[in-house]
């Protein structure tokens, strides 16, 4: 039980720090200067972005983890 706690814990820390690394990456862009955007619109259209782009990185590098983790049953 207490190895889903930290499961858990991993995934969520996972998920907010990769989100966090694509919404500082999708800032430096500057998608203002290409899309004629609002200043409310375009901020959402940011934030939106750099969830979906964080989430799809966050959950490949989960499934590597996962993955290399089940490696050991080709051994037993």
């Amino acid at each position: 039980m207490k190895m889903i706690g930290i499961q858990a814990i991993v995934t969520l820390v996972t998920y907010f720090l990769f989100i966090a690394m694509a919404f500082r990456s999708v800032q430096e862009i500057h998608i203002e200067r290409y899309l004629p955007l609002r200043a409310l619109p375009g901020k959402l259209l940011i934030v939106l972005l750099s969830i979906t782009i964080g989430y799809a990185c966050a959950q490949f590098f989960l499934s590597v983890i996962t993955n290399i983790q089940n490696l050991i049953y080709l051994i037993k």
